[in-house]
């Protein structure tokens, strides 16, 4: 089970970037337009950078919806959503010639 304050705080950044993404993208736009004025150019970089992190997409986390584990816990245990213990079979004694 993930801590409540990571999933908060994952929703959260949903929020923000929904709030952000119209105007992003039109930044992003603008910047790689080829034909844009340099100024122009120039003042989006700046506008990019003074909007938060948090407004950025790749900064969300894929979560269970579930238990809002994030995908590298379920690859490490190899079972969902809850892994079984299992005890390791005795290995054979080595046989001696």
């Amino acid at each position: 089970m993930a801590k409540k304050s990571k999933i908060v705080k994952n929703e959260q950044r949903r929020v923000v970037v929904a709030r952000h993404a119209e105007r992003r993208a039109e930044l992003k736009r603008l910047i790689k337009a080829p034909d844009t004025d340099p100024r122009a150019r120039a003042a989006a970089v700046r506008e990019l950078s003074r909007q938060p992190r948090d407004a950025s997409p790749i900064r969300l986390r894929n979560r269970d919806a579930v238990d809002g584990r994030p995908p590298g816990d379920f690859a490490q245990v190899r079972a969902l959503p809850h892994p079984v213990p299992r005890a390791r079979p005795p290995r054979p004694a080595p046989r001696r010639p």
